[in-house]
């Protein structure tokens, strides 16, 4: 059961925005950049205010994906990426993405906070932050 609204062409989006950020970090690395997106669409606080759907979370301007303006992104999303994309939206989560709105790769170690964000994991070369549930109580 979806956790948030998506058609094919949301799904097709999110696989191809999650290749784009992720593919080095392989399958688990590409589903926590679901768990980001979705949670973005989901919270409604803080950045994402007014974010509902697939195509405002992708594209938000400020605060979106620098992927977005590599040609990588426009590529045809592949099987794989869109099996892995309808997992994220059917609520799978995955540590440390599980509650965060926000990754980066950093040059070094992952900073404790980042924009006022705690630091909440590392995968690979992703640093990942999330609110406070009091802040957003939606992504808990």
């Amino acid at each position: 059961m979806a956790v948030i609204k998506a058609n094919s062409e949301d799904v097709k989006l999110l696989a191809r925005l999650m290749r784009a950020e992720a593919e080095e970090d392989l399958d688990p690395g590409m589903l926590m950049v679901g768990n980001v997106g979705v949670n973005r669409i989901l919270s409604n606080c803080l950045d994402f205010k007014g974010i509902r759907t697939m195509n405002q979370m992708v594209f938000q301007s400020p605060g979106g994906y620098e992927s977005t303006s590599k040609g990588y992104f426009y590529q045809r999303a592949r099987d794989r990426d869109i099996r892995l994309a309808r997992r994220a939206i059917n609520g799978e989560r995955t540590w440390p993405a599980t509650n965060a709105l926000w990754f980066f790769r950093p040059t070094g170690d992952c900073p404790a906070t980042w924009f006022n964000q705690q630091n909440i994991g590392r995968y690979k070369a992703h640093c990942f932050f999330a609110p406070t549930a009091e802040d957003c109580p939606s992504v808990y």
